[in-house]
């Protein structure tokens, strides 16, 4: 068995693979200030309960936007599962071709979802991520990334609103019945809902315009993926397991 450690700036994202076969997935919140002992402790809590053998892991693979936490897991994953994982960094091989002014710039994350995107899907093609940021990888016919676009999160727009004003509560972000709210809640939800849907359906449309082409696939993961998927027909497919997935494909080709 291999696990797969996706590491962003809000959660953690695991798997674990048997073969080909995806036996676990869960999250967890990404604490910088927790130990690699914390870390592992935790892991083996969640291994137990789905009756994983630690003595079965072979190897593992992490993707990291956190820099300061790649020693921290590595060293759990040496402690508690008694393997070295490989990190995706300069000099592991993926096969994607960056057609952007700085490579080193581009996160681990939107590679990881690049190389697994045109694997799963081909190209032309676009990702949006809904993570912590809501990000948009644009593939080109040859399969090149050719930049993208990088907005502000949901969650953290939510949190910057409630956060900058004296009255304004903490709400649940899913869909209002309607735009128009009758009460402070609605509103809240009405402006964070629609209004990433709105963000999401013109920046699609402009990446085509740009793109020439509209016949693009596009493909939306992370987080709040299917909550605004649901409401833009522009997107053809959602993937939550996208960028686990991809890192599967990566420990493949490198090991």
């Amino acid at each position: 068995m291999i696990i797969c450690m996706d590491v962003g700036n809000t959660n953690i994202k695991y798997a674990v693979f048997d073969g080909d076969k995806l036996v676990l997935s869960f999250r967890v919140a990404t604490e910088h200030k927790r130990t690699s002992d914390e870390y592992g402790g935790q892991l083996l809590s969640i291994l137990g309960n789905n009756e994983i053998n630690v003595n079965d892991f072979t190897g593992g693979i992490i993707s990291s936007v956190v820099p300061q936490l790649d020693y921290t897991l590595e060293r759990m994953c040496l402690t508690y599962l008694k393997i070295k994982p490989m990190q995706l960094a300069p000099g592991l091989k993926t096969g994607l071709n960056l057609k952007v002014d700085s490579a080193k710039e581009v996160g681990a994350d939107r590679v990881v979802n690049n190389v697994a995107g045109i694997r799963k899907y081909g190209a032309p093609l676009i990702i949006i991520d809904f993570g912590t940021a809501t990000t948009f990888n644009v593939i080109n016919s040859k399969s090149e990334f050719i930049g993208g676009v990088i907005a502000p999160g949901i969650k953290g727009s939510l949190d910057s609103l409630v956060n900058g004003t004296a009255k304004l509560p903490r709400v649940e972000i899913e869909k209002p019945e309607t735009v128009i709210g009758k009460n402070t809640v609605t509103n809240m939800q009405s402006g964070i809902f629609y209004g990433f849907a709105g963000l999401v359906e013109y920046i699609i449309k402009r990446i085509k315009r740009e793109l020439k082409c509209d016949n693009v696939l596009t493909v939306a993961t992370g987080g709040f993926s299917e909550i605004i998927a649901n409401e833009i027909s522009s997107i053809d497919h959602v993937d939550k397991l996208l960028t686990l997935n991809g890192l599967k494909y990566l420990y493949d080709l490198n090991k």
